[in-house]
């Protein structure tokens, strides 16, 4: 597998989408992985007379699915991610597919560490067009030299 882009090889403006349906096995493994067992995302019966009418995935779950892609696009030039923040609009279903798209919005060079930051925004909306979340997000990021 060829590195992911690096430093050097994105400018402002560049995006970058992903795509993922929500599973049964991302709420059940979600709940183990943060031990967050609260009913409206554990418990039929309860959360269907929630607000919400049925289990809703975790924040951080929907979180972690916005972000995970970032790794993908720079898999091997990525030095760190060191920030990711989410805000969450809509609640986010089993079967939902989540639409990700994330932007360079600026570059901060980083010349002692042979590249820069990318600081990046994304929306994430779902399968019916509602936006489900937005987030930011810094990785430190390496310059890359291809033959």
């Amino acid at each position: 597998m060829l590195p992911g882009r690096g430093y050097n090889e994105i400018s402002v403006g560049d995006r970058f989408e992903s795509a993922m349906t929500v599973t049964e096995t991302h709420l059940v493994l979600g709940a183990g992985l943060i031990g967050d067992f609260n009913p409206v995302h554990v418990n039929q019966q309860f959360a269907q007379e929630s607000r919400f009418g049925t289990r809703i995935l975790h924040g951080v779950i929907t979180s972690a699915i916005i972000g995970g892609p970032m790794g993908m696009v720079f898999h091997g030039t990525a030095i760190a991610y060191l920030e990711h923040n989410c805000r969450f609009l809509a609640p986010v279903r089993a079967g939902d597919t989540l639409n990700t798209t994330w932007t360079l919005v600026e570059k901060i060079d980083k010349p002692a560490h042979g590249g820069g930051v990318a600081v990046m925004e994304a929306k994430c909306v779902n399968q019916e067009g509602t936006l489900v979340a937005e987030a930011s997000g810094k990785m430190l990021l390496r310059s890359v030299e291809r033959p």
